[in-house]
């Protein structure tokens, strides 16, 4: 079936059509009574009267429900202008992350795997909310004692959010990520999406807010994030936003906002975007990227799927054997016993090596029985893997 766009005439596929009759939507700010700007087509609030709306029951909860709706059916991107009314914390937070990546670097560590960009175009702290927190409690707890940050991860989340947070430091010359979704769906080949049923593509985006604080002004040369507003409305986007026609639509039509150091971003992970190119000569552009999750996106109980493993792998590898294994059984089997999700993890440790996610628990399971491995190699491998899944960060040279 195809479409043809009134604005230009060109005769588009439905699902395109449908694309662009979300993101071509105009932002009114009279549809937003708190906000205080429209730029870019994204909204602007202040950093004043957000942290006034906290201390007022009745207003509070009217914001709330307009980042809600924002988020939801508006165009998925708000700016808290001086989310920070006192920036002291930032530049002391700074200072701390460019010890680590400096300390990576003496390490060998800066040009590890990232998500959406070549390894090595920028540096990346990963896991630096628990770095922060070991190396600065007091740092720790004024950056993130911030109601404006906690208002609106509750208003997208609900309350018991959980927050992570990876540094990113575009450096001069640094190339622009991908236009890209992101986590969970995003974090995931097209194979591995079209494995989920269509409510999980509507379910993904509303488990997680993105956030970015900006630790320094950032005009628009040093890359600040690129959106496309509305486009987490597209339902079929996880699927379809990497083929050339999306990504030749956002690079046309994608919205940037200069920020000023103590501004926070946030948006709903369903919206296209990708961090912009530095293109200054001497400017490094840092901001700490926060990943909040829903607290409800967990397990009732914990397993110990590490030994379930060891238990499981003799019993499958010796019926693979005596060719009694059935490759559907088999795939129930590790279903059942072994972790099917790359994260939680430690990704100073575990880094998305040839792809946007690393190996499952389940996928070096299921590799090892086809390679044929004897229990003594898998268990090693099975070692091996729960380290670098879990391994503490105490050791590490960055905290």
């Amino acid at each position: 079936m195809t479409v043809t766009d009134p604005q230009d005439g060109v005769v588009h596929d439905a699902s395109f059509a449908a694309f662009l009759a979300q993101v071509q939507q105009v932002t009114n700010l009279t549809d937003w009574p708190l906000a205080d700007a429209v730029k870019e087509n994204v909204l602007v609030y202040q950093g004043e009267a957000v942290r006034a709306a906290c201390r007022e029951p009745e207003r509070r909860r009217a914001l709330l429900a307009e980042w809600a709706r924002l988020f939801m059916d508006g165009p998925g991107v708000v700016v808290i202008a001086n989310a920070y009314e006192d920036t002291a914390p930032l530049d002391t937070a700074t200072a701390l992350f460019e010890d680590m990546i400096a300390e990576q670097h003496r390490a060998s560590k800066a040009a590890q795997a990232d998500h959406f960009a070549k390894a090595g175009a920028n540096d990346r702290v990963w896991n630096a909310l628990e770095k922060h927190g070991l190396r600065d409690p007091e740092n720790f707890a004024d950056y993130f004692g911030n109601e404006a940050i906690a208002l609106v991860c509750e208003s997208w989340l609900g309350p018991g959010y959980q927050v992570t947070a990876q540094v990113n430091r575009v450096n001069p010359g640094g190339e622009a990520q991908s236009a890209h979704r992101d986590y969970h769906l995003g974090f995931m080949t097209p194979e591995q999406m079209s494995a989920f049923p269509s409510h999980i593509h509507a379910l993904s985006p509303v488990l997680t807010l993105q956030g970015a604080i900006a630790h320094c002004d950032m005009p628009l040369e040093t890359g600040p994030t690129l959106y496309l507003p509305y486009s987490q409305q597209f339902t079929d986007g996880y699927l379809l936003f990497s083929g050339e026609q999306y990504q030749g639509y956002f690079n046309e039509h994608r919205r940037q906002l200069a920020l000023s150091k103590g501004d926070a971003v946030f948006f709903n992970p369903a919206v296209m975007h990708a961090a912009g190119a530095n293109r200054t000569a001497d400017r490094y552009r840092l901001a700490n990227l926060l990943q909040v999750s829903s607290a409800m996106g967990r397990a009732m109980e914990w397993v110990d799927r590490h030994t379930l493993c060891e238990k499981l792998y003799k019993v499958l590898l010796k019926r693979k054997r005596a060719g009694q294994l059935d490759a559907g059984i088999e795939a129930a089997v590790i279903a059942a016993t072994a972790e099917g999700y790359s994260f939680p993890t430690s990704l100073d440790h575990n880094p998305p090596v040839g792809g946007l996610a690393p190996v499952t628990q389940a996928e070096l399971f299921a590799r090892a029985l086809v390679e044929d491995l004897d229990e003594t190699e898998f268990l090693a491998k099975l070692s091996a893997h729960t380290v670098r899944q879990h391994r503490a960060i105490a050791s590490d040279p960055a905290i």
